[in-house]
């Protein structure tokens, strides 16, 4: 028998290739049907085709199911259940009996046990033995088995339902499509083929068994320096990756980070990373699971102030005919390009009509017909305030910085000038130097006319405006000439009033030779400067005795150097000076500085004991001097002491001519030995201390301002080293 032959060699492929199927796969039949799975993974199509009536296909079914290996651990599948019928002139013609009280009927029987076609038959009843081959072909894969059935024939009519067989089941993916086709390999009987989507993961089944339906919950929370992601609510023992992205319309660009772990999950993320486009997913190490998205930052005030941050305005000028710009951020940016006019450096820039356009992607966008001129800037506004700003200032353009846009609506007579935030018509148009309103109306429509301005806006339609960069300079040259004229005339009509009062000129320059002449104001004068010997010391003297000398004052610093002090030594020479002074009337000026401090407190504190001064001031006259036996060796920090052993005498006593001035910057306040003399603080009261040095006989208020600066000047610079 042809049929049983191929059942054989199934059945032996069948035992070689895995025995009656894959341990998950199970087979069941109604009652009165005997069936067994030969195979769970044939090559359909490679069967021989059969000969006979075998079985016939009366209906196909297909269920949806779940194929388990623990309680969390089900996989979706597709149940089938084949009712199978006598073929056509088969059987004896005699009426079918009623199934057995308890057994299921035809249409909705109970599934019987899986057996041998063998079992429970015997060799002089009539049956009929079939091959059933169940295909299903999804996206992805396709499989095929092999089913062996047998059936009694009588007392069964042709057309009369045997019974179901139940597969289960194919397995495919949550939400997958899954073609099922079960046919017979007799030649001519029918094909029954069925198209059944998979359930996903709303059907309730599948929600608490399937693994890829329990996705965990993402849940965010922000610190000062940084940003915690914690993953809530994944399956013990199970893997997930968490993965950062950017998310923008042309893509996902950005960090690309994954991070794999198990649950509970904690992950740490620097607040500089977060932008407004950080987008978190989350899913499950399984086959084709579902992920769980969270965008929590497309709010966040400080996120999206890091974007604008991180974001720049390029603009490109395509050889000085167009002008196109490029927006690179991290995140879309939800703004507007618009062009805008500004003459002034850092001043405001006026939007041009009309020619505003949203942002697109991260590419170069093009602004139409639009020249480039120098000051032409592209501002991007987003939430009603410019955010970036980039102008064609410092580019080699046609066109000055000084030129005046007008609008042209219509033609020629509605032109006005965009300014200070409107379109001034000409008729009441004025700038700078300029003149009077509309005075350059006329000059503007014929440059406009003669094609003395340069085009650099025109829309493809006629019913937009006209944009026109129009020359100002050579107006405004001709008004600063006018100006400059009207300067030299007021001029000439000065100096011929002066003339006209020539006395009063002779006396004006008299005035002048005598306080900016070659004699200085202090000419004739001498002065002694007395100061201790350290370095902010030394510097100030210097600085001071050179502003001085200009003025015609003559000043001998002490300690200094020179023949006297080579010969005598410093005290004697001091003291030697000191008594010239009080003779001739010189000014005797005390600097103080820190050193000079110190040394008035201790000379003070020692009732103005200072060794080898008293010796000193005995000695005689300056007539005759000292011998080298008689010089005192004193320490260079003494000698102001020994000067103020002459002049707090002298002080308080009401003579000579003493003048105290303090380095402000390192001397608060004058000791107390040393204020009755005048003092003055240096460099502020520079001038009072000039007014001290001329004496009573100057007059008030004529001091010449220069010579002050001048001091003050000097003396800022030896402080300031």
């Amino acid at each position: 028998m042809p049929v049983l032959g191929q059942l054989l060699v199934l059945l032996v492929v069948g035992e070689v290739a895995g025995g009656r199927g894959a341990p998950r796969d199970t087979l069941t039949c109604t009652q009165g049907l005997v069936c067994r799975l030969l195979d769970t993974d044939v090559l359909c199509g490679t069967e021989s085709p059969g000969r006979g009536r075998g079985l016939a296909l009366a209906r196909l079914r297909l269920e949806p199911a779940l194929r388990c290996t623990g309680p969390v651990a089900c996989s979706p599948c597709l149940e089938v259940r084949l009712r199978l019928a006598v073929p056509p002139g088969t059987g004896t013609g005699k009426p079918h009996r009623p199934a057995p009280s308890g057994i299921p009927g035809t249409e909705d029987g109970g599934e019987g046990k899986q057996g041998s076609p063998v079992e429970g038959a015997t060799s002089s009843q009539p049956n009929i033995t079939g091959l059933l081959l169940l295909s299903g072909h999804a996206y992805a894969f396709s499989r095929c088995v092999a089913i062996e059935v047998w059936a009694p024939l009588a007392p069964a009519l042709p057309g009369q339902s045997l019974g179901w067989v139940t597969f289960r089941c194919f397995e495919a993916p949550l939400g997958s499509e899954l073609h099922v086709m079960a046919y017979t390999n007799l030649r001519g009987h029918r094909r029954l083929s069925q198209r059944q989507w998979v359930p996903d993961c709303s059907w309730p089944a599948a929600q608490a068994a399937v693994p890829q339906c329990q996705v965990p919950r993402l849940q965010v929370s922000s610190a000062p320096k940084e940003v915690v992601v914690e993953v809530q609510g994944a399956v013990a023992g199970h893997s997930y990756t968490l993965w950062l992205y950017h998310n923008q319309s042309h893509g996902t660009s950005g960090p690309e980070r994954a991070v794999t772990a198990s649950s509970p999950m904690n992950y740490s993320l620097p607040a500089d990373e977060v932008l407004p486009c950080l987008c978190l997913q989350v899913w499950s190490e399984t086959q084709d699971p579902l992920r769980a998205t969270l965008c929590p930052f497309s709010h966040d005030v400080e996120a999206w102030e890091r974007l604008w941050a991180r974001s720049q305005l390029v603009l490109h000028v395509v050889g000085s005919q167009a002008l196109t710009c490029s927006l690179s951020a991290p995140c879309d940016l939800p703004a507007e390009l618009v062009p805008c006019w500004q003459p002034v450096p850092a001043g405001p820039c006026q939007a041009l009509p009309g020619l505003q356009q949203p942002t697109v992607g991260q590419g170069h966008q093009e602004f139409g017909g639009l020249r480039p001129h120098p000051n032409l800037c592209v501002q991007v506004w987003s939430g009603g305030q410019v955010r970036l700003i980039q102008c064609l200032r410092d580019r080699a353009l046609p066109g000055r910085p000084d030129d005046v846009l007008l609008l042209e609506h219509g033609g020629n007579a509605s032109l006005c000038a965009l300014e200070r935030g409107a379109c001034t018509p000409l008729a009441s148009f004025t700038t700078t130097g300029a003149g009077h309103p509309g005075l350059l109306e006329q000059e503007l429509r014929q440059d406009v006319a003669a094609g003395q301005c340069r085009q650099i806006w025109h829309p493809e339609n006629s019913t937009g405006v006209t944009l026109w960069a129009c020359p100002l300079h050579k107006y405004l040259r001709a008004r600063w000439a006018l100006v400059w004229m009207g300067v030299l005339l007021g001029a000439a009509c000065l100096l011929l009033l002066l003339l006209l009062k020539k006395e009063d000129v002779k006396g004006w320059l008299k005035s002048l030779r005598a306080d900016y002449g070659s004699e200085g104001p202090l000419q004739g004068r001498r002065a002694l400067l007395v100061h201790a010997a350290e370095p902010v010391a030394e510097r100030a003297a210097c600085a001071l005795m050179a502003a001085l000398r200009p003025l015609g004052l003559t000043v001998v610093a002490a300690p200094g150097g020179g023949s006297g002090v080579a010969a005598w030594g410093p005290l004697p020479w001091l003291h030697a000076q000191h008594r010239r002074a009080l003779r001739d009337g010189d000014t005797v000026i005390l600097l103080l500085s820190p050193a000079a401090v110190a040394a008035t407190c201790q000379w003070d504190a020692g009732a103005g004991v200072v060794p080898g001064a008293g010796a000193a001031e005995s000695s005689p006259g300056p007539r005759h001097g000292p011998g080298p036996d008689d010089v005192p060796n004193v320490a260079p920090c003494e000698v102001f002491a020994a000067a103020l052993s002459c002049a707090v005498p002298a002080l308080a006593a009401g003579n000579g001519r003493y003048v105290v001035v303090r380095l402000e910057a390192l001397v608060p306040a004058v000791p107390p030995a040393l204020r009755a003399a005048p003092a003055f603080a240096l460099p502020s009261e520079t001038g009072g201390l000039l007014r001290a040095l001329a004496g009573p006989n100057r007059r008030r208020g004529r001091w010449p301002e220069p010579y002050v600066v001048a001091v003050a000047e000097g003396l800022r610079r030896a402080l300031g080293e």
